[in-house]
């Protein structure tokens, strides 16, 4: 085949892999729809929804200056300046687009589908990425690899309506306008960057990672001595551009300015302009004068600094270091010092089986992708090396991060793959012909140099002849190194049938992996019959429901932060906490009324107007995540805001042991979250009652309660509520009024 035809074919070849890619990236994320239905899941999107409804509804005005009643009673929250926007105005946008031209999609779905959509710009954004760094073949498979990555699919199936679902794809391609910037110097990729870089801000609060990669690639190129006018025009512009779109999202505010976080930028920043300005006078001074005006420089501007951000940091001009981010250098430091954040199953260390469960042989791929781009090491490639190092480092001490870990996987790995890939392909015939050109060229040239000097010099005697250098590989034409060529046709054969096996291998753990962890939504679980059939259990969304058609417009719910959102957006009921956690002493106050006594805790309650109390109990089915089994993390919020009235260690038998059963201790037994969760649960079994979660048999006569009446349980006692009682009428006591009512 001619080589023009050969170009026409890939032309048309590569656009429509890619487009298979983002359907099969696409169709990957619908097992839950499949399964289940089109639902929201887990806790956060329900707020993200919910809001989507609002902006939806009243318009981008009204959204902006939403002050949400409902939540966080009696405080209440203003939703426009504590909230990243990003994914709501994208979602009402395209609803928006889609009612134009006249498809009544249903917000709904769009939120249900949104994060599916934007996987497939993903993964054409790690094409256009790896295309940078290596060719369009690595690039092809780069985004193969990130399209069915179960470390991307986590937080990206349908359903998932998380601000991660659209910061994947943001954070890809800012990286790869950036590339692009500094490859070309050119304003206008750096324009873009910035751009795109604001939506990222918009979008989730993981753009500070960005905020510091970009200036960390700039200042190592300066380390390394490749200042060029091409790195200065691309960052002075992403950075001037960049900072002042971001700090047009009320939620970041002044932070790009006044947070430590941010100091790496604005110091790299003024860094290449000082580097700049010395470029400009060493052109007009002598070497020597430049050399002292240089050293007074360094001195002059390193004490000023220094000067400088210490007052801005002793005035409080310049915020320290938030406890987020202490957290992700000391593991330990969030459970002693802010137990809120340690409580969150997502901010806990990752094991090392995640890494395999999540990214399969990429995680074998990946460090030769990285040696590989230590032996090129152009500007593009020391970007990815240290994308590698710090996103290694953040995923083993956050689970969560995990996610920005993925995308530079999949490209090393793409790197890694195609290099064996073109090593195993060349045709054979063109290697041989090459090879021999390249080995006769040599002697041509020693041939004409020695003409006229047939005779070798005598060797001395006892000297030994030089050893002659080993010939290197020489350099094509276009500027690429020879690579030792592979002519037995068994042996590629053996090595290609084992990376397409691999390939193989990986395509069905990312499925298998997909369909079954990561497509279960959380408001609906799923289980087996004894027969085998499957047993879909809808306790969350009954007993929702139940609150919504029972309870008074303004009645308050109180619960663990952990459902609030839910609870918001599906009961449409006023809640004391949820998943925004920015008030840890309201938080604390709820775990507190939780750990206490029915005596200490009604006060709270009627002072919180508090009707009804909502648990999660999965004794019964053997659900694992209830609130018996987050009580600790309930005490020790409670303790760090009221350590005189709760005390963890009285939670704990004399032998250190986390009870339940007939060896829990008096304080758990009196607690107002343990009579809750086992009331009437011994009746269940006819007095001899198991927890099935943790493995306990429970006393026969369970724990009464006085201050609550039982108002809902769900079919399978999973979510339980409780009405408050209002003071007797007679003023007495309500636990002597109800033991007289026995």
């Amino acid at each position: 085949m001619s080589t023009e035809s050969t170009s026409t074919v890939a032309k048309v070849l590569k656009p429509t892999i890619l487009i298979l890619i983002a359907i099969v990236a696409i169709a990957s994320r619908l097992f839950s729809i499949i399964r289940f239905e089109s639902v929201i899941h887990e806790f956060d999107p329900w707020f993200n929804y919910r809001t989507t409804q609002h902006l939806v509804k009243n318009g981008f005005y009204d959204f902006w200056n939403w002050f949400d009643e409902k939540s966080w009673y009696p405080l209440g929250r203003v939703v426009g300046g504590t909230v990243y926007p990003g994914i709501m105005v994208t979602s009402a946008l395209i609803h928006n687009v889609l009612h134009f031209f006249n498809f009544p999609v249903d917000i709904r779905n769009v939120c249900v589908f949104l994060a599916p959509m934007f996987s497939g710009l993903t993964a054409f954004s790690a094409y256009l990425l790896t295309k940078e760094l290596k060719d369009s073949s690595a690039g092809l498979l780069a985004a193969a690899f990130l399209g069915v990555a179960p470390g991307y699919i986590s937080r990206s199936v349908a359903g998932s309506y998380d601000n991660e679902g659209i910061a994947i794809f943001l954070l890809v391609f800012t990286f790869y306008l950036w590339i692009k910037a500094v490859k070309t110097g050119s304003a206008f990729f750096g324009l873009m960057t910035a751009l795109f870089y604001f939506y990222m801000v918009s979008a989730w609060g993981g753009y500070v990672f960005i905020t510091n990669l970009v200036p960390l690639h700039a200042f190592t190129l300066v380390l390394m001595g490749r200042f060029s006018n091409r790195l200065y025009v691309s960052y002075s512009t992403f950075y001037a551009v960049g900072t002042l779109l971001s700090m047009q999202i009320p939620f970041v505010g002044f932070q790009p300015t006044r947070t430590s976080e941010h100091m790496a930028a604005l110091g790299v920043f003024g860094l290449l302009q000082l580097y700049a300005f010395a470029e400009l006078v060493r052109g007009y001074v002598s070497p020597k004068q430049f050399k002292t005006l240089l050293k007074g420089g360094i001195a002059s501007v390193a004490i000023v600094s220094v000067v400088i951000l210490t007052l801005l940091s002793l005035t409080g001009v310049v915020a320290p270091f938030t406890g987020r981010f202490y957290s992700l250098y000391d593991t330990g430091y969030a459970k002693i010092h802010i137990p809120i954040i340690a409580s969150v199953s997502e901010h806990q260390p990752t094991a090392w089986t995640s890494f395999f469960f999540d990214l399969q042989m990429l995680i074998f791929l990946f460090p030769a992708g990285v040696y590989l781009c230590f032996k090129e090491l152009k500007d593009e490639h020391v970007f990815i090396i240290l994308y590698s190092v710090f996103a290694s480092y953040f995923a083993g001490v956050m689970v969560r991060l995990m996610l920005t870990l993925t995308p530079v996987v999949c490209v090393s790995a793409a790197i890694a793959y195609s290099t064996l890939l073109d090593t195993y392909l060349e045709k054979s015939d063109h290697v041989l012909a090459s090879s021999l050109r390249d080995a006769a060229a040599p002697s041509d040239t020693s041939d004409s140099k020695a003409s006229g000097s047939s005779s070798k010099k005598p060797i001395p005697k006892g000297k030994t002849p030089e050893t002659e250098p080993k010939p290197q590989p020489k350099s094509s034409a276009t500027g690429e190194k020879k690579r030792f060529p592979i002519f037995n046709w068994d042996s590629r054969l053996v090595v290609i049938l084992q990376l397409t096996w691999f390939l193989f291998m990986f395509a069905w753990h990312c499925t298998y992996v997909t369909s079954g962890s990561y497509s279960s939504p959380s408001i609906v679980l799923a289980s087996r019959n004894q027969d085998g059939s499957q047993m879909i259990i809808d306790d969350f969304r009954e007993a929702y429901y139940w609150l919504r058609k029972n309870t008074k417009e303004d009645a308050k719910v109180m619960s663990w932060w952990d459902y609030g959102y839910q609870m918001a957006g599906m009961a449409n009921i006023t809640t004391l906490v949820d998943n925004n956690t920015w008030n840890n002493t309201h938080i604390a106050t709820v775990g507190k009324a939780m750990a206490t006594s029915e005596e200490v805790a009604y006060p709270l309650l009627r002072r919180h107007d508090v009707d009804y109390i909502l648990i999660i109990f999965g004794a019964v089915i053997g659900y694992s995540g209830d609130d018996i089994n987050k009580f600790l993390w309930m005490i020790r919020i409670a303790e760090g805001v009221y350590p005189n009235e709760v005390k963890e260690a009285n939670f704990f038998t004399s032998r250190g042991e986390y009870k339940v059963d007939h060896d829990a201790t008096l304080t758990m037994k009196n607690s107002l979250m343990y009579k809750m969760s086992y009331y009437r649960f011994a009746d269940l079994y006819g007095g001899n009652a198991v927890d099935h979660v943790r493995g306990a048999r429970m006393p026969s006569e369970g724990p009464s309660l006085s201050v609550l009446e039982e108002a809902y349980s769900s079919e399978h006692f999973l979510v339980r509520i409780y009405k408050v009682k209002q003071p007797d009428n007679l003023g007495r006591n309500l636990k002597d009024a109800t033991a007289f009512d026995k």
